[in-house]
């Protein structure tokens, strides 16, 4: 009882949602004087509530240096509950816009380049449903290994291939990761190339062409880099080091180039890229996609039906991958 009665008198009846509001601006202006700028307000107004914040919870916020103001460790743990607590409203607010209206919402994805090569498809069925749902995919939305965009609420979910070091990275207390399909690469060629033409191919055959892969610490290199020491040959000279699905399939297209790609890619993608996939056998090494979400924040509905929407579509995908039983 005694800890409830201090809450309410020294802090539940003294913070504000508005001197949170406060408290973020200030934090990420770095600045009183800026942070009064951006929110319309005084600098001796924005100096109070800080000051009155610190005297309610009994402890300095921010440490005052010539260039302006930095988070202290007490600044960091209120920044970090209270940016879950304001995340936690606006999923309300969302919530009750999707109950009066279910074909409306929005929803923040977060994915890598080769997920969003593919989205067209999973994406315009659900607008057909959802008529009123806004989808927003912002490249800020960092999908590295630390999740940045995730864990500071910026997205709604992740979709994207992991590797060993996503995983690693991150404590499975924190996440939610659900496996949706396990790709697997596949080389490719232009509808061009006389490679295209062939029904079997050797991989050892393609030593001498002109390749494009991703850096050497990528999980498509290191395939086709022990493919090609199990062939007992050395890796073809690279012409090109890209991440970019779109430039390597604009290469690829030419006639002239051999890449590598996720299947699930090339399912999609190929056909409006002039591009195909070569009937070359690989090292069975598969590279899960899959959703990522925090598990200590509540899913909006938009946000729900979406994720049952990608386990349906690619349910579909894991099928045909599936080896035909005669």
């Amino acid at each position: 009882m005694t800890r409830r009665s201090n809450w309410e008198n020294q802090i539940g009846k003294r913070l504000r949602l508005r001197d949170l509001h406060v408290l973020f601006v200030v934090a990420e202006r770095g600045s009183m004087a800026k942070a009064a700028a951006e929110l319309g307000i005084t600098q001796p107004s924005v100096s109070d509530v800080i000051a009155n914040l610190e005297n309610a919870l009994g402890a300095r916020l921010f440490d005052r240096t010539s260039h302006g103001v930095e988070p202290t460790i007490y600044g960091h743990a209120l920044l970090k509950r209270g940016l879950a607590a304001f995340d936690e409203l606006k999923q309300g607010v969302k919530d009750i816009e999707f109950l009066s209206d279910p074909s409306s919402g929005e929803l923040n994805i977060g994915c890598n380049e080769a997920f969003a090569s593919i989205l067209t498809p999973i994406i315009v069925p659900f607008f057909r449903k959802y008529p009123r749902v806004t989808i927003r995919m912002d490249p800020s939305h960092n999908t590295g290994p630390q999740l940045p965009a995730l864990r500071n609420r910026q997205c709604d979910l992740v979709v994207r291939h992991f590797q060993s070091s996503l995983l690693e990275n991150n404590p499975a207390e924190e996440l939610n990761v659900e496996i949706l399909l396990n790709d697997r690469l596949v080389v490719a060629a232009g509808l061009r190339s006389p490679w295209a033409r062939r029904r079997k191919i050797d991989l050892a055959e393609l030593i001498e062409e002109p390749w494009i892969l991703s850096a050497p610490d990528t999980w498509n290199h290191k395939i086709i880099s022990e493919a090609f020491r199990a062939r007992g040959v050395d890796l073809p000279r690279i012409r090109l080091v890209t991440l970019s699905l779109h430039v390597r399939a604009d290469m690829v297209a030419s006639g002239e180039y051999i890449a590598t790609f996720p299947s699930s890619v090339t399912r999609f993608f190929a056909a409006r890229s002039a591009l195909k996939v070569l009937p070359i056998d690989l090292p069975a090494q598969p590279l899960p996609l899959g959703i990522v979400t925090l598990k200590n924040r509540t899913l909006n509905p938009v946000v729900e039906r979406f994720i049952d929407h990608l386990r349906a579509f690619t349910k579909t995908m894991r099928e045909e991958q599936q080896p035909s039983r005669r």
